[in-house]
């Protein structure tokens, strides 16, 4: 029988000042390549738009559907950030379906994971902007999370 071979340690993204959707798309494309993710500081992530559309938005997905039946939209920023990556994979499938396993997410840094280098993509970096940005901490905040 072949010998399992150990899975290479996972990418450390730290999503601190990056904006959601781009971050999202980043990563989605590399965990298609079969690259292992875990993703911290998810609350610090910045969604883009002027405030009011922001948490109209954001309460209005929240509010959809029924408790029953869905469509259940998360409330807590670790989950917004695993379901805005999720929107960028073909997670019906079985490729996507794989891919979305290797995802981690955390509100915060996990204590084994203190040491560890993390990187921070530069196609996802927020531009300067004249109004401070939404974080994603804020817009949980205001959707009933205690962050």
């Amino acid at each position: 029988m072949p010998e399992a071979r150990p899975s290479p340690a996972p990418t450390v993204v730290d999503a601190s000042g990056l904006v959601l959707g781009r971050a999202a798309s980043v990563i989605a494309r590399r965990l298609l390549r079969g690259e292992s993710i875990v993703v911290v500081n998810a609350e610090k992530s910045i969604v883009t738009g002027s405030r009011a559309n922001v948490i109209a938005q954001y309460t209005a997905a929240r509010a959809r559907g029924s408790v029953r039946r869905g469509p259940h939209f998360p409330r807590y920023p670790d989950r917004i950030f695993r379901r805005t990556v999720r929107g960028m994979l073909p997670h019906q499938k079985t490729l996507g379906r794989q891919a979305f396993e290797r995802l981690e997410v955390h509100i915060g840094v996990p204590e084994s994971l203190r040491g560890a280098p993390a990187e921070s993509p530069e196609a996802a970096k927020a531009r300067p902007a004249l109004r401070t940005p939404m974080t994603l901490a804020d817009i949980t905040r205001l959707l009933g999370a205690r962050v």
